[in-house]
C-alpha cells in the first residue's frame, strides 16, 4: 500500500499502534515459507489462520488473490479475466505471477502459508522456479494426513452460519437447537460441496492431482505428515513443535 492511497494521519491512533507492535513482535520471527497440502476437509482452513498470526506470514489463497488482481485490474488480472471470460482455466503461469507479485507485500516480509497451491506436480515446479530466482524456497510442506472415511464424516455433519461464518458440526460441534445459530438464532445452511457425492469427486481429483505433489516434496525432504484425524488443538502443538 503506497503512502499517496492512505494518509497515515487519518489512521487510528489504536490501529497505528496494534500494528507497531505487531511488527515489532514478528521482527524477531524467523522467516517460514509453508504449503499446506490436505483433501477437503483435512483442517487446513482451521490452522492457517493460527499459523499466519503465530509466525506473522501472509497467507495466499490462489482463489482470492485471483478475484483481487481481476478487481484491481492488475496487468495479470487482465490476462486472467480474459482466459475466465473465455471460460478457460487460468494458466499456471499466470497464478505463480500472481503469487509472485504477491510476495513484494510488506505483510509477506517474513515469509508466507500456500494453502490450495501447488495441486500439480507442473505447478510445484513453476512455483520452486519462480522462488528460486527470487532467492528463497519453500521450507516445509505440511501434509495433512486423514482417512477418507472420517472426512466423509466430518465434511457431511457441517453447517455454516452464511453471514458470520461460523461453522457447526452434527456430531463434534453441535449448535444448541438443531440447525440454528447459537449468537443470532439464523438458520444455519448446507454448502453444495459438503454432499458426500461432492465429496467423493473432490477426494479422486485430490488423490489424482495432488498427491503426487506431496511425493515430489517429499524428495526434497521438506515434507511433515500431520495426524489431521486429531482434534484442532492437537494438530496445532503438532505443527508448532515440528515449526519451532
Amino acid at each position: 500500500m503506497s503512502t499517496s492511497s492512505v494518509n497515515l494521519e487519518d489512521v487510528p491512533s489504536e490501529s497505528l499502534m496494534s500494528e507497531l507492535l505487531r511488527r515489532m513482535r514478528c521482527s524477531s520471527k524467523p522467516d517460514k515459507r509453508l504449503i499446506l497440502i490436505g483433501p477437503p476437509g483435512s483442517g487446513k482452513g482451521t490452522q492457517s489462520p493460527i499459523l499466519k498470526d503465530e509466525y506473522c506470514l501472509c497467507h495466499l489463497a490462489t482463489g482470492d488473490m485471483l478475484r483481487a488482481a481481476v478487481a484491481a485490474k492488475t496487468p495479470l488480472g487482465i490476462k486472467a479475466k480474459e482466459a475466465m471470460d473465455k471460460g478457460e482455466l487460468v494458466s499456471d503461469d499466470l497464478v505463480v505471477g500472481i503469487i509472485d507479485e504477491a510476495l513484494k507485500k510488506p505483510s509477506c516480509q517474513k515469509g508466507f502459508i500456500l494453502d490450495g497451491f501447488p495441486r500439480t506436480v507442473v505447478q510445484a515446479e513453476k512455483l520452486d522456479v519462480m522462488l528460486q530466482n527470487r532467492g528463497t524456497k519453500v521450507d516445509k510442506v505440511l501434509n495433512f494426513a486423514i482417512d477418507d472415511a472420517i472426512l466423509e464424516e466430518r465434511i457431511t455433519g457441517r453447517w455454516i452460519h452464511p453471514a458470520s461464518g461460523r461453522s457447526y458440526h452434527t456430531k463434534f460441534a453441535p449448535p444448541k437447537a438443531p440447525g440454528i445459530d447459537d449468537v443470532t438464532g439464523e438458520p444455519l445452511i448446507q454448502r453444495k460441496d459438503d454432499t458426500a457425492a461432492v465429496l467423493k469427486s473432490r477426494l479422486e481429483a485430490f488423490h489424482r492431482q495432488t498427491e503426487p505433489v506431496i511425493d515430489y516434496y517429499a524428495k526434497k525432504g521438506n515434507v511433515v505428515n500431520l495426524p489431521a484425524e486429531k482434534p484442532p488443538q492437537a494438530v496445532t502443538a503438532e505443527v508448532k513443535k515440528v515449526l519451532s
